[in-house]
Parts: C-alpha cells; structure tokens; sequence
C-alpha cells in the first residue's frame, strides 16, 4: 500500500519509514501549502493536515500530531509543543525551555495521534502515548526534538539514548502507528 504522510518533516519522514514497514510513504510534494494548525487537540490537528492533504492530492493520506505533556505545567506545552518557546522556536530552544520550566522528575507524556484520510472522506483516528519523568540533564543524540530529556518509564536512559529498535518499541508514534498498521491490516 502506497500512503502520503502530510509532512515536510524529515525527521518524521524517516521514522514513519521505519515504523509502517508494509505502507510506503511518500512526502508531502512541494508547492502545497501547509495548513494552520489550529486544533485544540491533537486528533483535531491531525486531521486538518490529513484532510488538508487528500484536499490538494486526491490522495489517501495519513497525518500526525504529537506532543509532549509535563505534570509540573499543567499539561502543557500540549498541542503547542513545536511551538512551546515562540511560533519559530528551533527544537533546543523548546527543549531548553521544558529543561528550564519542568524539575527533574517531572512526570512527562508523550501522545501521538495518526489521522487517516480517504479521499472519500473516511476517517480514522490512532492514538499511542509514553509516560516518562525529565532527565537531570539532557543525554543522548540520537532522536530529536524532546528526546534529550525524555526518560521512559521502567529506564534509566532518555529516548535520545535508546537505539532506534529499543525507541520504536515503546513511543507513542510506534504504539500509534502499530494500532494503524493492525487496522490497516483487517481492511485491504
């Protein structure tokens, strides 16, 4: 099966590669504009970057939105996770923020939720989450955005740390991408 993940992310790109081994995935094409996130959950943002997509391709496409949620503030960032530390904020900066404004030991959640979309306007929605606290200190390198400061529960090492195998396990897009992949695999 052959999908359009609604992103320019190449971060994501490549670990939706991973994770959906029987679906290839082709980026979003050039030119097409991004829409506004404006959801105030992450199925709703999903959704509007997967319909969004199918809108402009004629396509079946799947999108995502994740994010990080930290006890210590109330939940957030949330759905403002990539914009945590300002509209253009680069990953450390948003990390350096959570660092600064969440204790180590902070309970932390990651959620991801994957909209797909047929061009039909079907609609499914999959959702993984991880719970994790805030290391002492940001470790690792590989991963990206919050990883540095994320310790999963049941280790003692944060999901920069993990080898892609050890992360893909236990995180939130994994989990969630493992529920598509089950759907998936009941309707051919």
């Amino acid at each position: 099966m052959r999908l359009l993940l609604a992103t320019r992310n190449d971060h994501k790109l490549r670990e939706f590669a991973r994770l959906l081994d029987t679906v290839e995935l082709d980026p979003l094409p050039d030119g097409l504009p991004s829409p506004v996130e404006d959801g105030d959950t992450y199925a709703a943002n999903a959704l509007i970057k997967a319909r969004a997509a199918v809108k402009a391709t004629g396509r079946a496409a799947i999108a995502d939105d994740s994010g990080i949620e930290a006890d210590a503030l109330n939940g957030a960032p949330g759905v403002r996770t990539a914009r945590f530390a300002g509209d253009d904020a680069t990953d450390q900066e948003n990390l350096d923020k959570l660092g600064r404004e969440a204790p180590a030991g902070t309970k932390l959640r990651y959620v991801c939720v994957i909209a797909h979309v047929d061009p039909d306007g079907r609609e499914h929605l999959f959702e993984g989450t991880t719970t994790g606290t805030v290391a002492p200190a940001p470790a690792g390198s590989g991963g990206f955005g919050y990883d540095p400061l994320f310790v999963p529960d049941g280790d003692t090492r944060t999901m920069a740390e993990l080898s892609d195998a050890e992360k893909d396990a236990i995180s939130h897009r994994g989990r969630a991408a493992r529920a598509f992949e089950d759907w998936l695999s009941g309707n051919p």
